[in-house]
């Protein structure tokens, strides 16, 4: 499939035109052909319309129907339609315009009778070559072919779904065989027709954009941003890499951080020496020197050009790349894992970089300009002769901001926000403007669902919207307040930033879930209110953009920030059902509330509901919208409900505005230099608790409890050998280190291991959030088993000890305390009916014998119990009582 502009598609064209007057709507007939759902062309039978045309009357409109592939396509190839509205006998320079670029020309007329002022038109036409219908208003006879490719059909008494039907047919048939193309861009040829292209001022910027395009031309356009914009690609990818790691060194960290910033200034000494390209000089010209009309259209030329350019060689690569998927998919299904696959898998990675640097557009030109700028500013080097002034750069750009044109917050490929290209740029919007208000307005949401439709929609924006290339990094425009509703707010500006959807699919292969948290961080706090989209009504299908947002808010909340948010629920089909809404509400409420308390638990702070991380009312911050289009596309018409969703949200966000004092220019742009240096400083760590990271970190908790019993088993090991040792009197003392020391081996090779695992695993991106948190629980695993281990050994010793110095006193023990049971038994033995007398001396021995030191008092006090009470066996259990 191949995309271009609807002006360059070559398209059979069928022109339909009204000779006389008639009770038979032309414009109706034709919606019948196109969608008999929505009225294509504007007629008399539509709300609103008068019997006198004051204003239609000569004017041709266009439309085309494109099919979707299905069986009940009404043409199976794109094709034109041109209403010429009117009498075409009276406006007779558009009506033969039409009929000689027509491939199909059908006429309306009220009669056939020759008396009828149509005669001479109709009899041209079946003397034409060109393929003719006639439809006769006062006739009843069905579809006729007068001769090849002339018909005639009448009206008369039958119903518009039969004639539509018929005309389908015959239309059809036509272009099934040989017939004329028409391409919309040649009616600029055609004499007689004023081209508002034509104008000097659209056509001034059209030169200067073309000799851009010169350049261009016959380059291969895979090369083309690494020939004419150095600065932004490999080099300024590097610098953002090597930036980040200056904000977490490691090891020796003044020696390393002066061989990092060393390393960042040769970068940009390379991006000055490299920023001279006949594209940019050629560019900075047209926007010094042009007016500001000119430029405007030197821009959209530039636009228009380059994307013509690229789409060609975009479509053969997405081509290549649908065919070499499919050799793999048929590799995969014979379960082949030959090095073939391999080969497969990696020409298909080759063919993904090569789209990758095949997608060209102005958004890259302006940050080439942002890098120029970047480096001569860090190094402060002069401008030489054959240079552009680097300093001009930031005001440039800055009357295009302030023009409406959108400009690039954070770049998206490298993930990385150019601060100094920034703070330029704002620097000099508020040298024009004065440091203005703004309300700043952000949107989050997953790719695709509808984010920059949304916000065009609803302020007349021009952010990307394509399915194939859509917003990557983050964008901010400047819509300006109206005077008259200026008295209404306290700010001048909405500052809009459209951001790239997350979980985007194409940068799950080669960057890391961190990049949606970042970006998420970043526009959640930079926005006074952030719109959270979500595609559908079901809040389970966003469980991973709320855990993000939720975790963000929190975060701002630490920095003191309070954003508001609303949540905007597209594509939401039946809307009407407010039980429905309010029960998805409800699960929404329950989601927020799941979430906050899954970010606080791990940001170490309060919150039971999302009411406690941002003030947030489910009853009037949650918006429903209907589905963009009725039916399906392509030929499905826009959705009436969905232009008043967007109004009913607009109304919302101005009546939250009005409430809001918004911030200033000067306090946005430190804003933006204090958030992302808190990024860069903080490692964020956010659980996402999605499929991929579950099975990952599942297989972490695996694999960790494999290191875990290596550890155990070895020590297991190295205790018997020790105990063993103490048993044979081989070992009297055990030292930490030399436990640490036997360990040591076999736990450098599991940190190895681990070392290993979080740097080559395939999921080593979503692991590196746990690295930390388990490289420490292993070390206290580790230590604590050591330690454990000591300590076990340590009381077999003492054990050992104690039942030595037992055994040697044993038979001492036994003598003497025989010897005094005997003395006393022998004293009391006059005694022995007098209670309170026995109880009184043995108390005195006994107290005597509870002194005996602590390791033989159980033994010692068990035998002098067994000794005595035998000799006395016949006290009637008063010893024995008194012993308990």
């Amino acid at each position: 499939m191949k995309n271009m502009p609807i002006c360059k598609a070559e398209t059979p064209m069928v022109s339909f035109f009204r000779l006389g007057s008639s009770s038979v709507s032309k414009s109706q007939l034709m919606n019948t052909l196109i969608n008999d759902r929505h009225s294509t062309f504007f007629h008399r039978n539509c709300p609103g319309s008068t019997k006198s045309r004051h204003l239609m009357d000569g004017a041709a409109e266009i439309a085309w129907y494109c099919p979707a592939g299905k069986p009940n396509d009404a043409f199976t190839d794109c094709i034109a339609f041109c209403n010429l509205h009117g009498d075409a006998l009276l406006i007779e320079k558009q009506r033969d315009i039409l009929i000689e670029k027509s491939s199909i020309n059908v006429v309306l007329v009220p009669t056939l009778e020759r008396s009828h002022e149509s005669t001479t038109v109709i009899s041209a036409l079946l003397e034409s070559q060109k393929p003719l219908i006639i439809l006769i208003a006062d006739n009843d006879c069905g579809a006729v072919q007068m001769k090849e490719g002339k018909y005639k059909m009448g009206l008369k008494d039958r119903s518009q779904s039969d004639v539509s039907e018929e005309l389908k047919r015959i239309i059809g048939e036509i272009l099934s065989g040989p017939h004329t193309s028409f391409q919309l861009e040649t009616m600029a040829e055609v004499s007689g027709i004023r081209v508002d292209e034509d104008d000097s001022v659209c056509q001034k910027g059209k030169e200067a954009a073309k000799k851009i395009m010169n350049l261009l031309q016959g380059m291969d356009i895979t090369k083309i941003k690494d020939k004419f914009l150095p600065c932004h690609g490999r080099l300024w990818h590097e610098w953002c890499r090597t930036n980040k790691q200056l904000y977490h060194l490691k090891g020796h960290v003044e020696k390393e951080k002066c061989e990092k910033e060393e390393k960042l200034k040769e970068i940009r000494q390379v991006q000055c020496t490299a920023s001279c390209s006949e594209l940019m000089k050629l560019f900075i010209k047209s926007l010094s020197s042009l007016p500001s009309t000119e430029k405007e259209y030197f821009l959209k030329w530039t636009q228009i050009l380059v994307d013509a350019l690229s789409t060609d060689n975009l479509s053969s690569i997405l081509q290549n790349y649908d065919e070499k998927w499919s050799e793999v998919l048929a590799l995969k299904k014979k379960h082949d894992k030959s090095d073939q696959l391999k080969h497969k898998q990696n020409e298909l990675e080759e063919i993904s970089t090569k789209l990758q640097s095949a997608t060209f557009g102005l958004e890259h030109i302006f940050r080439e300009m942002g890098q120029i700028y970047e480096a001569h500013k860090s190094l402060q080097k002069q401008t030489n002769s054959e240079q552009t002034d680097w300093s001009k750069y930031p005001e440039l750009a800055a009357e295009l901001m302030i023009s409406g044109h959108p400009m690039e917050l954070m770049d998206g490929d490298a993930g990385h926000v150019p601060l100094t290209w920034i703070s330029g740029l704002l620097d000099e919007v508020i040298r024009k403007l004065g440091d203005q208000r703004v309300f700043v307005l952000s949107v989050l949401g997953l790719q695709s669902s509808g984010k920059s439709t949304m916000l065009n929609a609803m302020f007349g924006l021009q952010f990307a919207v394509s399915a194939g290339r859509c917003t990557r990094g983050a964008f901010m425009q400047l819509v300006k307040v109206s005077e008259d509703m200026k008295k209404d707010f306290q700010f001048d500006y909405v500052l809009v930033v459209d951001t790239e959807g997350l979980r985007a699919l194409e940068l799950a292969g080669n960057t890391t879930l961190h990049h949606d948290n970042e970006l998420a961080t970043f526009v959640v706090g930079l926005g006074n209110m952030t719109l959270i989209n979500i595609f559908g009504e079901n809040p389970a299908e966003m469980q991973d953009i709320l855990q993000i947002v939720v975790q963000a808010f929190m975060r701002m909340k630490k920095v003191k920030l309070s954003p508001s948010c609303v949540f905007v629920h597209q594509n939401v089909t039946d809307i009407a059902a407010a039980e429905k809404n309010m029960d998805g509400k409800r699960r929404l409420q329950e989601k927020l509330d799941q979430m906050a308390q899954l970010a606080a638990k791990e940001e170490v702070c309060y919150a039971e509901c999302f009411s406690d991380v941002i003030a947030f009312d489910v009853q009037t911050d949650v918006k429903y919208f209907a589905q963009l289009w009725e039916g399906s596309p392509p030929m499905a018409p826009p959705n009436p409900g969905y232009s008043e969703s967007v109004q009913e949200l607009k109304n919302t966000i101005l009546s939250k505005a009005s409430q809001s004092a918004g911030i200033t220019l000067s306090q946005f742009k430190n804003k933006i230099q204090d958030l992302w240096n808190a990024l860069m400083n903080e490692h964020f760590v956010f659980s996402f608790k999605n499929t991929l990271e579950i099975a990952a970190y599942r297989k972490l908790e695996v694999q960790y409890g494999n290191w875990t019993w290596v550890l155990r088993s070895n020590l297991l090991t190295i205790e018997n050998q020790l105990y063993n040792r103490i048993e044979n009197g081989k070992l009297d003392k055990v030292q930490l280190s030399y436990l640490n020391e036997e360990i040591n081996k076999t736990y450098e090779g599991i940190k190895k291991e681990m070392t290993a695992y979080f740097d080559d695993d395939r999921d080593k991106e979503m692991l590196v959030q746990w690295r930390g948190q388990f490289e420490i629980k292993i070390k206290e695993f580790h230590d604590e088993q050591v330690r454990g281990v000591k300590r076990k050994l340590d009381e077999v010793i003492q054990q050992k000890n104690t039942c030595k110095k037992l055994d040697d006193k044993k038979t001492e023990f036994e003598n003497n305390l025989l010897q005094k049971s005997k003395e006393l038994a022998h004293q009391l033995k006059d005694k022995a009916k007098d209670e309170e007398e026995l109880k009184k001396q043995f108390n005195s021995v006994w107290r005597g014998w509870l002194f005996v030191p602590t390791p033989w008092r159980i033994t010692v006090l068990m035998t002098t119990v067994s000794l005595f009470i035998d000799p006395l066996g016949s006290m009637d259990g008063t010893i024995d009582t008194q012993w308990k």
